[in-house]
């Protein structure tokens, strides 16, 4: 009987989130979940189980979204100490999903020791945890605006082959696949070895969709079109400084180049034009510049077949022309400075751009993470744009890439996809993480991803998941690649999310025959 199952657990959570991208230690995750499912079903009763996996969970994402405290430097009106009880807080609420996840599991354990008496543990006990992951990871994704960052199916993105199981399945019934995994390893500690005959299969798997080929061959399998991204490398700081919109922009001008050999198309990260470039609105909005000057010096670095794709933010009015929100956007430009089409940004950040409950919360000191005193306003959703000479864009602006199953407008899908983000709030374990999630929407949706940031990482992703460019995190400059091409749609971006619910399905179907046939 272990002494403190409690301290073990909480020390087992901190150590799986070790998994993640920046350390990617994934072999060390498998092994603290093969432990989790010991400590859970060795838990005396509900109670206990339950308890097991909260505190396995408040450990797992106090580490893994330490990040959240960098983003409270830049609030002046919050103590920067503040995030760290942020990231407590959030961690207490989302180490719940766990905890169902491993209480659903013992559960189906002991109803089948309670009828045939006590059996040792058994691949059955191991799919229904699988199971069960997936319907309560998928409900953290969901519920309450959602927050599925770092879901456990993303600790196979730096392994190749496994990782393409997600254009199959999806992320969600990828992350069940970890615990099945791990579960093995668990199995295999109490002397049950014949789960491990799961292993060469999967690892078959991983041999037979391996990348083939090499990153100058993907490369010339490009579109006739070339993209730019641009990472200026500018941070938070100073960006309350006079002339911090006129040296950010400057800089991105910089950095574009000029005209080459093919059509460009140039992309700059989120927000970063922070001039208004839109017209109509009410004259006093443009103390900064005039929009079409601010468009004009956009377009110089385009030759007359380019496109630009920019962040910034767009203003909302009544009938009356009082401002009443504002939009977190992309705009495309034309060489001749003229806007096309825009996306709103639809999945924003609950305290980051907007402040819920705000005539309650306000009045106590509580404001947004992001500077400015009116809310942004959500998107209609999944977007596609038409970029003349570069096909159909599909827009996610920053956190919305983490939605599995929420970033393509399926009824017109897109050649590929932009995520514009400003990673400078992420400290230094949000941008890799970013990027890693960025790679398995890549994968599942079989469409190539632009990522565009301020100061990292910015990277131009291929169809399968594979950093064809990057900009590290902290350095200034610019990718200069072939638009890679899309893929035809997987079997997730036909089915989507449906697939997490019928590989949930099987396991647990499974996980019962199991335990008849061992009877």
């Amino acid at each position: 009987m272990l002494r403190r199952p409690l301290l073990t657990a909480f020390a087992l959570g901190l150590l799986s989130a070790t998994g993640f991208a920046p350390l990617d230690w994934w072999g060390v995750a498998l092994a603290c979940f093969a432990l989790l499912l010991w400590l859970v079903r060795e838990a005396p009763s509900l109670r206990s189980a339950l308890l097991r996996g909260w505190v396995f969970g408040v450990g797992h994402f106090t580490l893994g979204d330490n990040w959240i405290q960098h983003a409270f430097d830049y609030q002046d009106k919050m103590p920067p100490v503040l995030g760290y009880f942020a990231v407590v807080l959030l961690a207490l609420y989302l180490a719940l999903y766990p905890a169902l996840a491993m209480g659903l599991a013992w559960r189906f354990d002991r109803s089948i020791r309670s009828r045939a008496g006590w059996v040792e543990a058994d691949l059955g006990y191991v799919l229904a945890a699988a199971a069960a992951w997936i319907a309560t990871e998928y409900l953290r994704g969901v519920l309450f605006t959602g927050y599925p960052w770092n879901p456990l199916g993303v600790l196979w993105v730096p392994v190749p082959g496994i990782r393409n199981l997600a254009a199959w399945i999806g992320t969600y019934a990828l992350s069940g696949v970890t615990i099945a995994v791990a579960g093995t390893i668990f199995l295999a500690a109490q002397r049950n070895y014949r789960p491990l005959l799961l292993l060469p299969a999967l690892a078959l798997f991983a041999v037979l969709t391996s990348d083939r080929c090499d990153r100058i061959k993907c490369i010339s399998t490009a579109s006739g079109t070339e993209v730019t991204v641009v990472q200026p490398n500018i941070g938070q700081d100073g960006v309350d400084a006079p002339d911090y919109a006129e040296r950010v922009l400057a800089k991105l001008i910089a950095l574009s180049g000029g005209p080459a050999a093919l059509p460009r198309l140039v992309v700059w990260p989120e927000g970063m034009v922070n001039q208004y470039i839109e017209d109509g609105y009410p004259g006093r909005y443009y103390f900064r510049a005039d929009p079409r000057l601010i468009r004009a010096r956009i377009a110089s670095v385009l030759g007359p077949l380019d496109q630009a794709m920019v962040g910034g933010t767009a203003l909302m009015f009544d009938p009356n022309q009082r401002l009443t929100g504002a939009g977190n956007s992309v705009w495309t430009v034309d060489p001749a400075g003229m806007l096309g089409q825009r996306y709103d940004k639809a999945h924003l950040v609950p305290y980051g751009e907007y402040l819920p409950m705000r005539p309650l919360l306000e009045p106590l000191g509580l404001a947004r993470l992001v500077m400015g005193d009116v809310d942004f306003i959500p998107g209609p959703g999944p977007r596609t744009l038409d970029v003349p000479g570069f096909g159909r864009a599909g827009i996610q602006i920053c956190y919305e890439i983490v939605f599995s199953g929420q970033v393509v407008d399926r009824r017109n899908r897109p050649d590929f996809l932009f995520n514009p983000s400003n990673d400078a709030w992420f400290g230094t374990w949000g941008p890799p993480q970013h990027l890693a999630q960025a790679r398995l929407r890549a994968i599942e949706e079989g469409l190539p991803i632009l990522r565009a940031t301020p100061t990292g990482i910015s990277a131009v992703i291929d169809a399968r998941g594979r950093v064809l460019g990057t900009v590290p995190a902290g350095q200034e400059g610019t990718i200069r690649l072939p638009l890679p091409r899309p893929l035809p749609p997987t079997l997730f971006a036909r089915l989507g999310n449906w697939l997490a619910f019928l590989v949930a399905g099987l396991f647990l179907v499974f996980a019962v025959a199991n335990r008849r046939f061992a009877r």
